[in-house]
């Protein structure tokens, strides 16, 4: 199965792990602090966090690190690269959108002994375990090697079928902040292309695709993933919305329907939604999850303060739903309950 392959060469205590990469330069040092500890919060399964990131703030994310109790770096493992570009001109992909967010296309050919993994922005907070996306790299068919959400639900509002100069993936393009990846299946496939008959590998493809339409691309690395899959569509999985829940999906309305039925599972606070007033649901979450003392009562100190803050702003759009928002948190604090205290108890209470 897709999710189970490992590497020959992978060092056991990588075996064990849900990979988790994140890539961060300027000013994304908080940020990539919660949406990390979001993912250790409510995860049971071991994490491997692979943190790309600029000289200056690699000692920073030591030290924070470090401070963390002990009952949760026991869960997890980290690991702090620079960022590297192997192909191209690396001056050209720093600049590349947002700062060193083009790092996220090299992950293939720099974790060569990671099977799986995924990827998110800096500006993604978890809302449930990660092993429940996780389990979606079980379901790619023989093809598929990555995985994304679309940009958009609504063809006549997108951002891609309005103004895309370039070619992107289905009717609404995808949203690259959160990405599965098969790196395994990824490195050994050929891809079609707009440049050369026969296929090309991700490595060898990636500096030319960008020469070619760099003069029509305005998202960056997310456009070059979208053109990579306009080309190879039978490579994507494309998992619903609820997953990768954005401002957009509530802000002009509801239009995200998996997470009316299911609840946000991932939220992705793009447009800079944590640090402004813009939209107060999402940086409600942000702030309750930053503030969550580690060893706290998660009922206590985190979901009770999250209701409180979310009174203040149903006079928004995203507001009016927090059942939205809430559906997940609410189901993972029952299963936290559950393992942490009532499995507890009848193991104490056995006889």
């Amino acid at each position: 199965k897709v999710g189970e392959q490992k590497h020959a060469r992978e060092p056991s205590s990588l075996q064990q792990c849900m990979h988790l990469a994140v890539v961060a330069c300027g000013d994304r040092l908080e940020e990539t602090l919660i949406m990390l500890k979001s993912a250790i919060l409510f995860s049971n399964r071991r994490l491997c966090f692979h943190i790309f990131a600029e000289d200056s703030l690699r000692p920073e994310f030591e030290k924070k690190l470090k401070e963390w109790p002990s009952s949760y770096t026991k869960k997890s493992e980290h690991h702090i690269y620079p960022i590297t570009f192997s192909v191209g001109n690396a001056q050209e992909w720093k600049k590349l959108f947002k700062p060193c967010a083009a790092q996220r296309l090299f992950l293939p050919v720099i974790l060569k002994d990671v099977d799986s993994l995924l990827y998110v922005d800096t500006d993604v907070l978890f809302l449930r375990p990660i092993e429940d996306i996780w389990h979606i790299l079980k379901e790619f068919n023989s093809t598929q090697l990555a995985a994304m959400a679309p940009e958009h639900e609504i063809p006549k509002i997108g951002w891609y079928s309005r103004f895309a100069r370039h070619p992107y993936y289905g009717t609404t393009g995808v949203n690259s902040g959160v990405m599965l990846m098969n790196l395994t299946r990824i490195r050994s496939t050929q891809f079609k292309n707009s440049m050369i008959p026969s296929g090309l590998s991700w490595e060898e493809m990636l500096y030319p695709l960008y020469q070619k339409y760099k003069n029509h691309i305005t998202w960056g690395d997310q456009d070059l993933l979208n053109i990579i899959f306009y080309f190879n569509p039978e490579c994507l999985y494309v998992f619903p919305c609820q997953w990768n829940y954005r401002p957009d999906h509530c802000m002009y309305g509801s239009n995200c329907k998996g997470a009316e039925e299911e609840g946000v599972s991932i939220l992705h606070g793009n447009r800079g939604v944590y640090h402004d007033d813009k939209q107060p649901t999402f940086k409600a979450l942000y702030e309750v999850i930053r503030d969550f003392p580690f060893e706290d009562n998660l009922f206590q100190s985190l979901y009770y303060p999250l209701q409180s803050k979310f009174l203040d702003t149903v006079h928004t759009l995203c507001g009016r739903i927090p059942q939205v928002f809430l559906k997940q948190i609410e189901k993972t604090m029952k299963k936290v309950y559950e393992n942490r205290v009532i499995v507890y108890l009848g193991a104490n209470h056995r006889y």
